[in-house]
């Protein structure tokens, strides 16, 4: 059967990968923190955003082409950075970045990857983005941003809204540490996902092998607690400036959801903003981030580029965000589902369901051009 008749939908390859990979994986790719109400206001937001269909306006021929940070994309999607990606797939983020290259679309790779920059660098080519989780040595910080860009990565995005660990009570009770510690529970588990085991065993154990260079632990560090946490800084302002003076591309800042933070962000030299409740991952009281997006966009004007993520599932939520102010989306978890359902096939089957339900919603809103999507907004009644 072709996946688009058995896996039509992001929920298809979601429900696929529970299937597939072990347990303790499963609740590290799909948990929150707290009772995961962000989870839920994500959608309940995004849902809100409604449009009206246009009527006699001829053929539409969707256009999906994008130009973003001084480079053409085929679509206003991308890869946006995971942690420990290869812990959720085997070889997850070499596959990740040679399909981005192929399908020209950003990927981004986390600073506590799986794989190094100058493995991932090459495969991911000019459409290579690398993530940093600040680290509180200057030295270790200036070494990582010379190492990305000798890597190939012309883009930088420093995530601001990890100021510490979050709980993540699900992984705690998976009793999931990083590099994974053996348990009878854990081994059962791994007999259940035969395919993730033997991919393991061929492409290694998952270890977060950049931060381990510069910090050696003796292993079994909780999820919440591992390489990257003991390193990471709380940044500061004079932290990002640092930051901008060292990196010579473009400089994207994550996890923004106030209006204030994005003006003075702006005004420091970021060259965009990606507005992010990272998922629900970090704090169970903040606000949708979609919900934050307008006040945002009109704070900074009609040009400065925007990203948006956190919750997005189809093609029509990846306008949703467009329509209210975002010139770029981005999908962490859903890239992994597919991996998960689909191996190395997945990704670029997530990309075909996202663009395809692009272009036929855009066909029912009479539009050519994504950036167009704001123009058939519905007027959302009072609730």
């Amino acid at each position: 059967m072709h996946p688009a008749q058995r896996y039509p939908t992001l929920t298809d390859l979601k429900s696929a990968c529970r299937k597939r990979v072990p347990h303790f994986v499963w609740e590290y790719v799909d948990s929150a923190t707290g009772t995961e109400s962000v989870k839920g206001r994500n959608r309940a937001a995004l849902d809100r955003v409604l449009f009206n269909p246009a009527i006699l306006r001829g053929p539409v021929t969707p256009d999906l082409g994008t130009r973003f940070l001084g480079r053409d994309y085929s679509c206003p999607i991308g890869i946006a950075p995971v942690g420990m990606s290869g812990l959720i797939w085997p070889g997850a983020e070499a596959t990740l970045a040679a399909m981005a290259q192929a399908s020209r679309i950003p990927y981004s790779l986390s600073t506590v990857a799986t794989r190094l920059p100058e493995e991932i660098g090459p495969i991911a080519g000019d459409m290579g983005w690398f993530q940093l989780y600040p680290p509180k040595d200057p030295d270790i910080r200036r070494d990582l941003l010379a190492r990305a860009r000798r890597s190939g990565f012309e883009t930088l995005v420093l995530t601001v809204d990890v100021p510490g660990p979050s709980r993540r009570e699900r992984q705690l009770r998976a009793q999931l540490a990083i590099p994974p510690k053996v348990t009878p529970s854990m081994l059962a588990q791994i007999a259940r996902a035969p395919t993730w085991a033997l991919g393991t065993l061929r492409h290694g154990p998952p270890r977060l092998r950049l931060m381990e260079e510069y910090l050696k632990l003796d292993g079994n560090a909780p999820s919440t607690a591992h390489a990257g946490y003991l390193l990471r800084a709380a940044p500061d302002w004079d932290y990002l400036h640092a930051v901008r003076d060292e990196w010579d591309g473009p400089l994207v800042v994550k996890g923004v959801l106030d209006p204030d933070d994005a003006i003075r962000l702006r005004d420091a030299g970021v060259q965009a903003i990606w507005v992010s409740n990272h998922a629900g991952r970090q704090f169970d009281g903040a606000p949708a981030a979609i919900h934050c997006l307008p006040a945002i966009r009109a704070a900074l004007g009609p040009e400065f580029p925007l990203i948006c993520d956190s919750g997005l599932e189809s093609g029509l939520d990846i306008l949703r965000v467009l329509a209210l102010g975002a010139d770029f989306a981005m999908l962490g978890r859903g890239w992994h589902y597919a991996l998960g359902a689909l191996g190395e096939r997945g990704p670029a089957h997530l990309l075909h369901i996202l663009t395809e339900d692009m272009k036929s919603c855009m066909m029912q809103m009479g539009i050519s051009r994504t950036q167009d999507a704001a123009t058939q907004l519905a007027r959302i009644p009072e609730s």
